[in-house]
């Protein structure tokens, strides 16, 4: 049986465009204004949401959404209400796919079988466990793919064609292609060198590729698409714009969710134009 995210990409290919898949953190300031930006994504042209769980020590993450992390968790975040969100959620969207990403020690604090359980109940189609590899697949990723989760993949630029088939093993959904090397939202990625690496990952798998860490534009956005990506991920981008329609006190003003609607539509619109 095909999953939302399976659908969602057959959709864009059948469009003739790549995915927009954005990145935000769960509670990002606080839980309502969180969910409220999470319910405009799909009106302003993201095709899957990215959902990131809050997490002391998120070892991959750049600045940005390290910060996210921490404004999160101080808001009083925790998987329960994580889960309860993507719960609220699925009362008005049931097809656009949702991912939540982050670490194992969330999940493994919360009770791996019981995380799983309430995930699916609550309508949460993959998981992206950044520090849990391949070897370690009968802890969480075999289980997640029993309960009907995709698990989705990390490859890396230095990711060789030996790990690559490890990587590939008993992946779903997409892989999540790292166009740099370093954390998220610090480098800007080359578009040509993606585009070869992208075709590199193709010839292995029928699996779309998505292509995030780095792109913040449309322009850049456009560029990779144009390489053969079959998503685009952007999420330090919409975090830092976050940024500016927050008080001093971290408080989201009223125009960060229509701020953050307008910058993802731009992004929808690259990936839309004909190149």
């Amino acid at each position: 049986m095909s999953s939302r995210i399976d659908l969602r990409f057959a959709e864009t290919k059948a469009a003739g465009r790549a995915a927009l898949v954005t990145f935000v953190t769960a509670g990002d300031p606080n839980l309502e204004d969180s969910l409220a930006l999470i319910e405009a994504l799909p009106g302003a042209g993201a095709d899957l949401i990215e959902i990131g769980m809050p997490f002391t020590d998120p070892m991959a993450d750049g600045p940005a959404i390290q910060a996210s992390s921490l404004r999160a968790l101080q808001a009083g975040q925790n998987m329960i209400k994580t889960l309860d969100m993507v719960r609220r959620f699925r009362e008005n969207d049931s097809d656009t796919p949702i991912v939540l990403m982050g670490y194992y020690n969330p999940i493994y604090i919360y009770g791996n079988e019981r995380f799983l359980e309430n995930a699916k109940a609550a309508g949460v189609d993959g998981l992206i466990i950044v520090d849990l590899p391949p070897e370690e697949d009968s802890e969480l990723c075999l289980p997640a793919l029993r309960a009907g989760l995709n698990f989705i993949r990390l490859a890396t630029p230095t990711t060789d064609a030996h790990r690559l088939e490890k990587v590939l093993t008993n992946t779903s959904g997409f892989v999540y292609y790292v166009s740099i090397t370093g954390i998220t939202g610090t480098a800007k990625p080359d578009p040509s060198a993606v585009s070869d690496r992208v075709s590199l990952i193709k010839a292995k798998t029928d699996l779309p590729v998505a292509v995030g860490f780095g792109v913040k534009t449309p322009d850049q956005a456009r560029a990779i698409a144009a390489g053969g990506a079959d998503g685009v991920v952007v999420g330090s981008a919409i975090v830092n714009l976050m940024l500016d329609h927050m008080d001093a006190r971290g408080n989201a003003q009223k125009t960060m969710v229509p701020a953050i609607a307008g910058f993802v539509r731009s992004l929808a619109d690259a990936l839309t134009e004909k190149t």
